[in-house]
């Protein structure tokens, strides 16, 4: 029993250590394009609330919005990454994350899906899947199940 047990057990250990490390990534939506940020940086996932416009803000903030008394400034991802603008549906949500002033910052996206999860191994580095003119905002490439996931890095989106 002991020899069955130490097998499985070396068997999972070989399998995990093929894959490299693996992270968390909230899958979601957004014109048509799967993207992905890491799930440690989300804090929440919101149905959007009541959002008031701030006159002159810039053109990818929306507004702001109340979160359980915290003013939260929501930016429209899609301006963010220069691709269309859709009016948003019901399945629109918020996703709040951190700047690294500690701000609580929302992002407004089409959709979420669900977490996946990437081994080091099955993210390719931005440079190497997109050409040298690489947006500052994405991390990498991945391919979960055959799909495409343009993975974020959520502290240079909001900082931007």
């Amino acid at each position: 029993m002991a020899n069955l047990t130490q097998s499985t057990a070396s068997r999972l250990a070989r399998r995990i250590g093929d894959r490299g490390p693996v992270r968390e990534f909230l899958m979601f939506a957004l014109a048509g394009e799967l993207y992905g940020v890491e799930l440690t940086r989300i804090k929440e996932i919101l149905s959007p609330p009541p959002i008031t416009t701030v006159p002159r803000a810039p053109r990818n903030v929306v507004g702001v919005c109340s979160v359980r008394g915290l003013l939260v400034t929501v930016l429209d991802l899609r301006r963010t990454l220069h691709v269309e603008e859709r009016p948003l549906t019901r399945r629109g949500r918020i996703l709040l994350g951190a700047a690294e002033s500690g701000e609580v910052i929302g992002l407004l996206v089409d959709e979420v899906r669900h977490v996946v999860r990437l081994a080091a191994n099955e993210i390719e580095p931005a440079a190497s899947a997109l050409g040298g003119d690489v947006s500052e905002f994405v991390l990498g490439i991945g391919r979960p199940a055959g799909e495409f996931l343009i993975l974020l890095d959520l502290p240079s989106v909001v900082s931007g």
